[in-house]
């Protein structure tokens, strides 16, 4: 499968939503678009380019503003000439407070497959929200391994903050194995809920 790299660092917005569209007219078969961008309204716009047009979408932060949207093409794209649109940063002020690695009481494996679920819904949103914190169980959701890394990678793009109690972490052996986002201490969780206008807990 071929692969087209895209280099919109340095170029404010619509240009990189701009690049990918005119690369997405010129694929005339299956690829990979890597776009390559410096801030996370750009990594938000993108994304909502690819699912405009029914595109996997990845997105991962690779450096200090530096951040790469990975979108697998199946096949050609219908062109558009559509004008690029710039929509600003998508981040409201809800906070999401995750404190074990299942969602609800019950069976624990029904459970994992409703906070997948539910991380995955969250990724999804309009409105993405300002932070998401990990606590006790929901440490483990944040490490290498667990099966909602790749969607906390795309939020952490558009500039969710992802933080992982390190207390938790160095609890459960798992400080080494941070996968996503960067640790914090409960005084910095107080201050992120206390903050939010909203306060979700699943």
């Amino acid at each position: 499968m071929k692969t087209i790299t895209v280099n919109a660092i340095g170029d404010p917005c619509p240009i990189p939503v701009i690049k990918a569209t005119k690369a997405f007219n010129e694929m005339q078969e299956a690829g990979i678009l890597e776009v390559h961008v410096d801030n996370e309204v750009a990594v938000q716009n993108l994304n909502r380019l690819a699912n405009s047009k029914g595109v996997k979408v990845a997105s991962e932060k690779t450096g200090e503003k530096e951040f790469v949207v990975t979108m697998t093409l199946e096949g050609p794209v219908t062109a558009s000439d559509a004008p690029a649109v710039c929509i600003p940063d998508a981040r409201g002020d809800v906070v999401v407070a995750v404190g074990s690695n299942v969602m609800g009481n019950g069976d624990d494996a029904l459970g994992a497959t409703l906070m997948k679920g539910f991380l995955y819904a969250i990724s999804q949103l309009e409105v993405l929200p300002k932070a998401i914190l990990f606590y006790n169980g929901g440490a483990k959701l944040t490490v290498e391994g667990a099966v909602s890394v790749e969607d906390l990678k795309s939020m952490e793009a558009q500039g969710v903050e992802i933080l992982t109690c390190g207390t938790c972490l160095n609890f459960y052996g798992l400080t080494d194995k941070l996968a996503v986002g960067s640790v914090t201490n409960m005084y910095a969780i107080v201050e992120k809920l206390n903050g939010a206008t909203k306060v979700i807990r699943p």
